[in-house]
């Protein structure tokens, strides 16, 4: 079982491979998303680019990063960090595959139920 802090979004497969999807979660008021590499790991982050908080989650996934869709830079999805010679980090959010289904850490979550 995750937790009472993590929360079911549901299956890897509602996820494009290279691909992102936008929740209807937030994290501390922010938009929230979640992505999946090529080689099926996912990842979350605050769906803001550093730059101008464009939506990451309409970005190019390659590798683990994404491209942000309005000023083309580069976000690791690990940690969030932009990469050189950007400056800059997306909140990362700490997200599990368990049996099929994606869960992703959001703290607020008990005490918003």
């Amino acid at each position: 079982m995750a937790g009472a802090n993590w929360k079911n979004i549901g299956p890897l497969a509602n996820i494009p491979v290279q691909g992102a999807r936008r929740l209807c979660l937030k994290h501390m008021g922010r938009p929230v998303a979640v992505f999946r590499t090529s080689a099926n790991e996912i990842f979350a982050l605050v769906d803001e680019c550093p730059h101008k908080k464009g939506p990451l989650s309409e970005g190019i996934v390659a590798g683990r990063t994404v491209t942000c869709p309005l000023h083309s830079w580069v976000i690791g999805l690990e940690d969030g960090m932009a990469v050189a010679p950007d400056e800059g980090c997306a909140q990362s959010i700490s997200v599990r595959l368990i049996g099929g289904d994606i869960y992703i850490h959001l703290p607020e979550a008990a005490s918003a139920a």
